[in-house]
């Protein structure tokens, strides 16, 4: 085997992994933007979506391929995974949460900060 047929694979994984890396970095700018903003809807959003680009990359490295391109579907099956510790449970809990009347969480939790967290945990 040469250099060629081992560096192609490799560029084309690079450019993958940079891929998801950049959007989610987006999403999580937007979501600052929305906030800085006061939209704090979409800032939600935004850390949802973000939290969809990692749990998407989490079940590719363990080899299981992302049965849905939803955020909200992913934080339903990230939170089934046995091997979840209860607290990032709780986070993607949080996450699939809807608000109420006045457009507020029934709980008090940054999304955006707990989104950041679940991130970090799933992609180390």
């Amino acid at each position: 085997m040469d250099y060629k047929q081992i560096a192609l694979p490799r560029r084309i994984y690079n450019l993958i992994l940079m891929d998801w890396q950049a959007k989610l970095q987006a999403e999580f700018d937007r979501a600052e933007q929305a906030r800085a903003n006061r939209n704090e809807g979409q800032a939600r959003v935004c850390a949802r979506r973000a939290a969809g680009i990692a749990i998407r990359e989490y079940f590719t490295r363990k080899g299981i391929a992302a049965p849905s391109a939803s955020a909200m579907d992913l934080l339903n099956l990230l939170k089934e995974d046995p091997l979840l510790s209860p607290d990032l449970k709780s986070i993607a809990d949080h996450l699939t949460l809807r608000v109420n009347e006045e457009f507020k969480l029934p709980v008090d939790a940054d999304l955006v900060a707990e989104a950041r967290k679940l991130c970090d945990a799933l992609l180390k």
